[in-house]
């Protein structure tokens, strides 16, 4: 009977091999695992869904939240941001305008500018100087001193009170 029974024998430093190939094995399926539902998590922008169906924020709502830190607010209007995530909120303080930012889940605000990296532009300021605009065509001249050619292309109208 010619056979051969082949015996493997394992010592220690291999069964302490084949635990750690098991751990290393282990620990990289978790990672990849855990990376792959990171790049799920801001997957809406990228299927172009709608935020504000999901995100809203009513004035009054803003209005409280804002309450406590921004004393006297009164807000205007709320709209979504040029930065993803944020609500544009255009209020009006102690008799000043401003706006503020809100992100989506409630918990912060920043009322500084916003500032497009790319075209270095001040968002903020382009949004204020649109939302301020003053419709020239609307102001009543009737009592006015008019200068100059009437006709002229350019007119400057200035206000002064006298008392």
């Amino acid at each position: 009977m010619g056979g051969k029974i082949n015996y493997r024998v394992c010592n220690r430093q291999d069964i302490m091999l084949e635990k750690n190939m098991l751990r290393t094995l282990l620990f990289n399926f978790l990672l990849l695992i855990c990376i792959l539902s990171i790049g799920n998590a801001y997957g809406f922008e990228t299927r172009g869904q709608d935020c504000s169906k999901c995100h809203v924020l009513s004035n009054s709502e803003a209005a409280d939240l804002l309450k406590n830190i921004i004393p006297g607010v009164v807000i205007l209007d709320i709209r979504l941001s040029s930065a993803k995530g944020f609500w544009e909120i255009y209020l009006e303080s102690g008799g000043k305008k401003g706006l503020v930012y809100v992100d989506f889940p409630k918990k912060h605000f920043f009322p500084g500018p916003l500032i497009s990296i790319a075209d270095r532009r001040n968002l903020s300021q382009e949004r204020l100087t649109e939302l301020n605009k003053v419709d020239v065509s609307q102001i009543p001249l009737d009592d006015a001193l008019l200068l100059g050619d009437q006709m002229a292309r350019i007119r400057v109208i200035v206000f002064t009170d006298p008392d």
